[in-house]
């Protein structure tokens, strides 16, 4: 890489009022935090930066202007900066202008976008295409041409139904913007920032290398996060299966166990949606009361109603429907492991739970008379579901989204996202994964357990479930 690419790309985002210039640096940088985002124009009034690295090392510098508001009389006040007869290239016209009294008066919010293009490498010219092509745009673009860097237009809002998109592609090849990139910032495509930095790397080749760099950089941290995200997901189902509650053998205690499990398992629960949305660095703020009360009994619908499983289309048993149990399952002490009862009379006899052994203490208890009860299969189903469910929603989702995230049971995404969601469908009929059979004969596996234990048996366990988890092709 030469001393010249090795210096940070300079980026100024420029456009007019209100168009998304704030919202595209927070998607980028993937910080809802950055800047003000309104719908209303005028919220940026200065120039604020962000930094993009790779390895530590700052690629590309981004910088968020106020937008253009007045480019019609602008561009009639250049015509008044230049003598008859006289010929001046653009860069030396936008100077002149950055020089004139009008410059920090009528014009003050226009020369400060224009004195950072100047200075940057190129422009990111961020558009509404909910707005109709006006005069004003076009000459918006004649003005930041003149300052002689490339223009890279980027077509905000592209899922909206309002969108003009047919119109602004036909405008900006009439003016020689063939180059331009579809990125919406609420809801970006996978791809969606691969496809920018190719559009810039072809508008800007001496880059090339660097936005390489970038690009690798941005796919291999999706990984990472992906890779985590199931992780985590992993880490709760295993933790759920794999948990027993004793309880002693009268409907009292069993009804105030049952109790128990909901209330576990739900705080369980909402720990893993806490921690996904950190991974993606968003936050509680992002739900909405009705979709995801994390405080409440509910997500959409409480975790253990039968109606949230048939919400996604699993099967509810006539005894899960009838009610007080609905969610979990009265068990033997012994997990599932088959010991006759002359072997368990025999352990019994023979002090075999001598030295607290694990499964001694279970077996004491089932030859006590006491049950425990377990999350049923179509639970962890759901947990499943509504965890892939929002993965899925993450990694759509742009970091300038404003409204709350929407998880709907019907599971119809953007084709970007359809392998997660393939995933996510096969947890309604097929066989609960090999680990998570497993995982029912391992309590201590279970972080609730008492005796909780972790080993390379569970690891093995967590990871090759995540792997499981995982869309096709990740």
């Amino acid at each position: 890489m030469s001393s010249r690419e090795q210096q940070p790309l300079r980026l100024a985002v420029v456009g007019h009022t209100n168009t998304g210039k704030t919202s595209l640096l927070r998607t980028l940088t993937r910080d809802s935090g950055f800047g003000v985002v309104e719908d209303s124009p005028g919220t940026t009034r200065h120039v604020e930066g962000a930094h993009l690295l790779v390895d530590g090392v700052v690629v590309v510098e981004l910088y968020d202007t106020p937008g253009m508001e007045d480019g019609i009389a602008l561009l009639d006040y250049f015509d008044q900066l230049t003598q008859p007869g006289e010929r001046i290239d653009g860069p030396e016209r936008i100077r002149r202008f950055l020089q004139s009294p009008e410059s920090k008066k009528r014009f003050e919010q226009e020369a400060r976008v224009l004195h950072k293009l100047l200075d940057c490498d190129a422009g990111l010219y961020v558009v509404d295409v909910r707005d109709p092509v006006l005069g004003k745009h076009k000459d918006e673009l004649a003005i930041l041409a003149s300052c002689g860097h490339p223009i890279l237009p980027i077509l905000n809002f592209t899922h909206s139904p309002e969108q003009r998109l047919a119109d602004w592609r036909e405008a900006l090849a009439r003016l020689g913007l063939h180059a331009i990139v579809e990125f919406d910032t609420i809801a970006p495509a996978l791809d969606g920032e691969a496809q920018l930095y190719d559009k810039l790397a072809l508008l800007m080749d001496q880059h090339a290398g660097l936005l390489q760099a970038l690009k690798n950089d941005i796919a291999q941290q999706r990984d990472i996060r992906r890779h985590d995200a199931t992780r985590l997901i992993a880490e709760l189902l295993i933790d759920v299966a794999a948990w027993h509650l004793p309880c002693e053998p009268d409907e009292t205690a069993l009804e105030q166990a049952t109790l128990s499990l909901r209330r576990i398992v739900r705080n369980r629960e909402n720990l893993c949606v806490h921690n996904l949305l950190k991974r993606y660095n968003f936050n509680i703020r992002d739900f909405s009361a009705q979709a995801l009360p994390l405080d409440g009994e509910r997500w959409g619908m409480d975790l253990f109603h039968p109606q949230a499983l048939k919400d996604v289309g699993i099967h509810v048993t006539k005894g899960m429907a009838a009610g007080a149990m609905a969610g979990a399952t009265l068990d033997v002490f012994t997990a599932g492991i088959s010991l006759g009862a002359a072997t368990l009379l025999g352990a019994a006899a023979g002090g075999l739970w001598q030295g607290a052994d694990k499964l001694g203490k279970r077996l004491l208890g089932r030859l006590r008379g006491y049950q425990e009860l377990s999350v049923d299969d179509p639970v962890l189903r759901l947990l499943a579901i509504r965890q892939l469910t929002l993965l899925s929603a993450l990694e759509q989702r742009g970091h300038a989204a404003q409204s709350p995230i929407q998880l709907e049971s019907g599971l119809n995404p953007d084709a970007s996202a359809a392998s997660n969601l393939a995933v996510a469908d096969a947890w309604r009929q097929q066989a609960l994964p090999d680990e998570l059979q497993e995982a029912r004969s391992q309590p201590q596996w279970s972080s609730f357990d008492a005796n909780h234990t972790t080993g390379p048996r569970r690891e093995q366990a967590i990871r090759s479930l995540a792997a499981k988890l995982a869309p096709s092709g990740a």
